[in-house]
């Protein structure tokens, strides 16, 4: 029975122009497929998770809109960001799991609102496997995914916090837009530390006048000096 969580609120067709926009290469489906497929789209808000384990063992994912962040939990318990995910892209570890017939090991959490295409998973395995337009295309994505997560790690071997912390929030930030709603947890998890030092971090930042934060939110005060190399 499927859940409100899962309540279909457009159906796609095969020509629905959003979607072949996003994903040209879903144009090699033929019609009768995407009925088998069940395939439909929902709406997130964001901080939401839009696609864990139990949607994993049924469903394969496209986003349509927005951006969203992949994370897992590691040894210690804490949830840690691996990878981010942009709107006509396709999950590198759905992929891989799902080939595999491994569950899926992480949760997928909306930056921004969001827009999802959700398909069977059978579908989704055969796709990959039938079609070489979807599959090229997914692989490739596969393939620039786990260079992103090579280099997401490297940093966090290579930079100290400070750096991390500055850069990942100069990046959700603009002098136009320099508010960001967002917690010392999420930060935490977003660089690969834990709240507690997050926290003292930016109590340093906001006393050297860089910025200013309150519960749920940061804003950015003076740019420059957390783009500095040094700080």
């Amino acid at each position: 029975m499927m859940t409100e969580r899962w309540k279909p609120t457009m159906k796609p067709e095969l020509n629905d122009k959003q979607i072949t926009d996003i994903f040209p290469y879903l144009k090699a489906v033929p019609p009768e497929e995407w009925m088998e497929a069940k395939a439909f789209t929902k709406h997130f808000k964001a901080k939401s998770r839009i696609f864990h384990r139990e949607d994993a063992a049924m469903y394969g994912m496209f986003l349509i809109s927005g951006t969203a962040r992949i994370t897992i939990i590691n040894e210690n318990g804490n949830e840690a960001v691996l990878n981010k995910l942009s709107a006509g892209e396709v999950c590198s570890l759905l992929v891989l799991s799902g080939l595999g017939g491994r569950d899926y090991p992480g949760t997928l959490i909306a930056e921004s609102e969001v827009e999802v295409l959700y398909v069977l998973k059978s579908s989704f395995l055969r796709w990959l496997q039938v079609y070489e337009p979807i599959r090229s295309a997914v692989f490739g994505g596969l393939l620039e995914g786990t260079l992103r997560m090579a280099d997401i790690l490297q940093e966090r071997q290579s930079l100290p916090l400070e750096q991390r912390l500055a850069k990942a929030l100069l990046a959700v930030t603009s002098d136009e837009n320099p508010l960001v709603h967002t917690t010392h947890q999420e930060l935490a998890d977003e660089i690969g530390s834990v709240r507690e030092v997050v926290s003292r971090t930016l109590g340093r930042f906001q006393n050297n006048g860089w910025l200013e934060t309150g519960r749920g939110w940061v804003k950015i005060v003076n740019r420059g000096c957390l783009t500095e190399p040094t700080m």
